[in-house]
């Protein structure tokens, strides 16, 4: 049987607490460890001190002084191994605003849709 270890970790960052441990516990069902963030600085603090974050799940929209997207192209330029998923209620980026690969699901989605866009990722 596998441990933590063997898991890949994804990195969760939504300032809606529900939305956020929703998906945690999608991702967790489907065999990654879960870190969560309620703002992009916490994220990026997250991230520079934790070396084994496989992907990151974010929300467009959110407190502080980043948002999602530019969070996903700071992750992107310091971290091109992390895998970018972006989420949103009411914006629908283009896809010349997201870094490549990643990839845009609106909210609300279906679990089945979401572990669907993180597998073809992977």
């Amino acid at each position: 049987m596998g441990n933590a270890a063997d898991k890949p970790t994804a990195l969760i960052v939504d300032d809606e607490a529900l939305l956020r441990m929703h998906a945690a516990e999608v991702l967790e069902e489907n065999g990654y460890t879960v870190l969560e963030a309620a703002t992009a600085d916490e994220a990026l603090q997250i991230l520079a001190t934790t070396s084994d974050v496989k992907l990151l799940f974010t929300d467009i929209e959110m407190p502080g002084k980043l948002d999602g997207l530019e969070l996903a192209r700071r992750v992107h330029d310091r971290w091109p191994h992390i895998l970018l998923v972006v989420t949103s209620g009411r914006l629908r980026p283009g896809d010349e605003e997201l870094p490549e690969p990643g990839c845009f699901i609106a909210k609300p989605y279906k679990e089945a849709e979401l572990v669907t866009k993180i597998t073809h990722q992977v």
